[in-house]
């Protein structure tokens, strides 16, 4: 009894001193290597428990283990059902200051994308044979045609809301994917698609003018988000991309984990917004709404959205990748 007494009684005053300092914090309040050790004195203290109980007598030594026990598996288990406030930490904090901490690849993401965007509306201009280039075969008959295959969600919008969200979201994740391989990737996505879109409007305005106000005014509402969402995977996967390829200080291993951790904030980030993207491209650019409204929310939910990335997430925690102390 004496000797197991003394063998275990540090462990038990440890676990006591760690139990009080987190008396009036979170786990956050400590450092990562003192939660990993809360841990291991937890599961210890829950085996001396098992041995007291089956070999000594002491009452005493029992209730003082199992209230030690409880205390400690209470710290250990109420921060892992805190899931409501660590999505609340990530949205206010997190993510925001992440994306201010990266803007320059989000920078060359929109760089890349707007320059081949003018480009494929300058060479469609020229030829509307270009839109074969870009794989937009057939464009120009309905361009001619005034069909507006926008219009088909209309009749089963919340059908088409949830397809419209799913498709952003896989576009947004394949550009973040393409960009892991040395940044190569994500340009040639990011081209491609500007080059696209700057293809569509150039043959709408050239063949079909009415036509092309019809497209910009269904696509004003939704797409400042949306656009932006794709910038921000884009540069999110260079993150990855140019870590490979000068990890600076660190090795590439360590350089790889950094910015994979923040590169994931982002894209986790984006798929918020496309949430929102996703409803309004669902339910209000396709409608009949004036163009006013659908440009008021597409100019509000911009505004909206490069404030709280420009303004939250400001307190120096936020930015780092251990708890705050």
């Amino acid at each position: 009894m004496n000797r197991f007494l003394t063998d275990n009684k540090d462990n038990w005053q440890r676990l006591e001193d760690l139990l009080s300092m987190l008396s009036t914090g979170s786990l956050r309040s400590v450092s990562r290597l003192e939660v990993r050790e809360l841990g291991e004195l937890h599961r210890r203290a829950a085996a001396d428990l098992a041995i007291a109980r089956a070999e000594t007598r002491d009452p005493k030594l029992i209730t003082y283990l199992n209230n030690l026990v409880i205390r400690s598996h209470g710290k250990i288990y109420r921060a892992e059902s805190q899931g409501v406030g660590l999505i609340w930490r990530f949205l206010r904090d997190e993510f925001p200051a992440t994306f201010r901490k990266n803007w320059r690849y989000m920078a060359v993401s929109f760089g890349v994308f707007a320059g081949f965007a003018l480009f494929g509306f300058i060479a469609t201009w020229a030829d509307t044979d270009f839109t074969h280039f870009v794989m937009l075969s057939g464009i120009t008959e309905q361009i001619t045609s005034n069909h507006e295959w926008w219009k088909r969600l209309n009749d089963a919008n919340q059908v088409g809301a949830t397809s419209i969200l799913s498709n952003n979201i896989l576009v947004t994740f394949r550009v973040f994917a393409m960009g892991a391989i040395f940044g190569i990737g994500a340009f040639y996505d990011l081209a491609f698609e500007g080059a696209r879109l700057g293809s569509v409007f150039a043959a709408c305005y050239k063949l079909n003018p009415p036509f092309g106000n019809a497209l910009a005014t269904f696509v004003v509402g939704h797409g400042v988000i949306e656009l932006s969402t794709i910038f921000s995977c884009g540069g999110a996967g260079m993150m990855i991309g140019y870590a490979m390829i000068n990890p600076g200080d660190l090795t590439r291993g360590q350089a790889l984990k950094k910015k994979g951790i923040e590169a994931a904030r982002i894209v986790i980030g984006c798929a918020c917004f496309l949430v929102v993207a996703g409803i309004i491209e669902g339910f209000l650019s396709p409608s009949d709404l004036p163009a006013a409204v659908k440009i008021a929310t597409g100019l509000g939910t911009g505004v909206a959205m490069y404030a709280y990335l420009g303004l939250a997430g400001n307190s120096p925690a936020a930015i780092t990748d251990e708890p705050s102390r």
